[in-house]
């Protein structure tokens, strides 16, 4: 175990040490007249003197953590039994260091073999608001960065509404843009191959964290919302609740114990350890809802994406009672779990979900649904769903629905992070999914309260639908996603397409919409990708042509019991196995060079088995929607040499 060092550095600094098992990854608090910290890995430095602070008002005066009185060093060994999640068993083993603070205040530092993370913790005897909180990055270099600014413009207020999806700007921390606001999570890469990933954990009661280079150097400072003060409904067919007015303060705390949100800097040595990393699960409080047997993932036939396409038919397709009718039978068929009623079943502009369009008879379709073992899911806006929670998840859990995809939030302060954790509550009292759009990344609630599955807060591939490609590359998006939202947790990408194009021969259409890249990058991305709650973007019809296919995806599995990255390049190419059962699922995805990889898939205990796998047509890079099925070998040495398109990808199934 490292001890605490304590040292002066100056007649007035201080430094508190923490290090962590492996005795690689070094955090150090510093005290001088205030806060801040420094890392390292290998001593190498990668965060260098980064102020940290939080500022509270209890009763009329003002608290802000500045002093240590007294230090402790605890070392944690142990594992969590995931629920939902990419494996099934999280090691949770970490150093850390307890700073007992002036005024109630203490600070959390916890050191992890791939990483660190710190957390304000208040204990207060009365109710008091948070005024500020200082959360500093400050690079040991000007490295370079993968930063995802907001999809919104104009002042920072107008810049705090999002919908948290936007494609990776690649650059030098100083020429990041210092009037807009980032989101995160972002990756930094610094000297010696090693991938710096910040992101933020246990979310909850606070808002999210933005970033934004204030100085032109080589950092960024956290910014965040303040409190709302007056909302209206509004925005989007009036189902938005948006913020006219704000408080002078971010949060609001109750007398008590309250832990702040960790703020969390994920380390890999490696690129594809990314595709792995757990510092947000680990991080996160534990279940909340006691028995989860009840929560079943799966994979869902929707409509949206592919505009309710469904043709050769005779009946006109829409959002009618036979149009979904069709998708049930189609997903009866292919042992698809649910089908999603997206935005249209309810009567438009009145944000309420009791009214009910006369083309849909819901009780009827849900009776169908169950009849054919099908589970029906329904979009809501998020005024039409916070207004009245409680009646809507009773009623309409009553009816056999399963869930709800709620939608149109796009705030993260702490009004509506709050909201988000009551929804989760009330919906796992009913026994209901949440599948949450319009949303900030996931901090760990996945874990809190394992009911909720999926989480957009990604420019998944509905972007095809209106961007071109100059303003929207989904594919070399494909390629930097795994590493950095992907590693906050599930994304409902909604993957998929039938109809595949080149980068020349790609456009967007908003009736048919097609993808960007191979058939088989689309059909890998149900291995690369993690989405408890599936979907499968294109139309029945589609996929009743290419049944092959179909049968192959509707198969996948969407929760893991083991993930094993392989070789993989941030913005270039990923690869990883992932394991249900006695099954290996091999997936990999391709930017747009065409290019072989050798993947060492020695330790899976598969070598000489037989795989059936996906890969892309001799013509694929003309003809995108070429591709072969094959029966490969594995060779003796678990090397598999694979090739992959531009805009390509591969994938194999493989029992042990």
């Amino acid at each position: 175990m490292a001890l605490c060092v304590l040292a002066a550095t100056t007649s007035m600094a201080k430094d508190y040490t923490v290090k962590s098992p492996d005795r690689k990854v070094v955090v150090t608090v510093t005290e001088n007249d205030g806060l801040s910290y420094n890392v390292s890995y290998e001593d190498q430095k990668l965060v260098k003197d980064s102020p940290i602070g939080l500022t509270l008002n209890v009763g009329g005066k003002t608290v802000s953590a500045k002093t240590v009185k007294k230090a402790k060093e605890t070392a944690h060994k142990g594992s969590i039994q995931a629920v939902v999640y990419k494996k099934n068993v999280v090691e949770d083993n970490y150093n850390e260091l307890a700073l007992a603070l002036n005024d109630g205040l203490s600070l959390l530092v916890r050191a992890y073999d791939d990483g660190a993370a710190y957390r304000f913790v208040s204990v207060q005897k009365r109710d008091y608001v948070v005024e500020s909180e200082k959360a500093t990055f400050n690079f040991a270099e000007d490295w370079v960065t993968y930063m995802p600014y907001t999809n919104s413009s104009g002042t920072i207020e107008q810049q705090f509404k999002c919908s948290f999806e936007n494609t990776y700007t690649h650059t030098e921390l100083s020429k990041l843009d210092k009037d807009h606001l980032s989101f995160i999570p972002f990756i930094v890469e610094a000297d010696n191959d090693i991938k710096i990933v910040v992101s933020e954990a246990d979310l909850e009661d606070y808002p999210g964290m933005f970033v934004l280079n204030k100085s032109g150097k080589a950092g960024v400072e956290g910014v965040f919302a303040p409190y709302p003060k007056n909302i209206e409904q509004g925005g989007h067919n009036k189902l938005q609740l948006l913020v006219k007015s704000r408080e002078n303060y971010i949060a609001k705390g109750k007398k008590g114990v309250k832990n702040m949100p960790w703020r969390v800097l994920s380390i890999a040595t490696e690129d594809k350890q990314l595709l792995n990393d757990d510092m947000v699960y680990r991080l996160a409080s534990p279940n909340r809802i006691g028995a989860t047997n009840w929560i079943k993932p799966g994979k869902v036939a929707w409509e949206w994406w592919n505009c309710w396409g469904v043709y050769n038919v005779n009946f006109t397709s829409g959002i009618n009672n036979d149009t979904y009718k069709y998708y049930i039978d189609f997903a009866s068929k292919y042992g698809i779990e649910y089908v999603i009623l997206d935005e249209g079943w309810a009567v438009n502009l009145q944000a309420d979900l009791f009214q009910i369009i006369p083309e849909i008879d819901l009780k009827g379709l849900v009776d169908y649904a169950k009849s054919k073992n099908v589970g029906i899911i329904l979009w809501a806006g998020w005024y039409a769903f916070e207004r009245d929670m409680e009646r809507v998840c009773k009623e309409y859990s009553e009816m056999g629905v399963k869930g709800f995809k709620v939608d149109f939030m796009d705030r993260d302060d702490a009004l509506m992070v709050s909201e988000i954790y009551k929804a989760a509550e009330v919906a796992a009292k009913y026994k209901m999914l949440l599948d949450f759009h319009g949303m900030y990344k996931p901090t760990g609630i996945h874990r809190t309260y394992p009911n909720v599955l999926n989480f957009e807060g990604v420019a998944g591939l509905e972007q095809n639908k209106w961007s071109k490609i100059e303003e929207h590359d989904q594919v070399t998006y494909d390629v930097i996603i795994p590493f950095a939202r992907m590693l906050a947790g599930p994304m409902d990408y909604t993957q998929g397409a039938m109809l595949n194009a080149t980068r020349s021969g790609y456009r967007p259409n908003y009736y048919e919409p097609m993808s960007q890249g191979t058939r088989v990058h689309q059909l890998a991305e149900y291995a690369v990708f993690v989405s408890p709650l599936n979907m499968l973007c294109d139309s029945p019809t589609h996929y009743e042509k290419e049944s092959e296919c179909t049968e192959f995806i509707a198969n996948f599995p969407v929760v893991w019991d083991e993930t094993v990255p392989l070789e993989s390049k941030i913005g270039e190419y990923v690869a990883v196995a992932r394991r249900s059962g006695n099954t290996w699922y091999i997936g990999a995805i391709n930017n747009w060079k065409a290019r072989f990889l050798t993947l060492d898939v020695s330790k899976l205990g598969i070598a000489g088995k037989t795989g059936d796998t996906f890969v892309d047509g001799y013509n694929a890079g003309k003809i995108p929607s070429d591709y072969r099925r094959e029966n490969t070998v594995i060779p003796a040495d678990g090397k598999l040499k694979i090739h992959m398109h531009n805009g390509g990808g591969y994938v194999m199934k493989v029992s042990k």
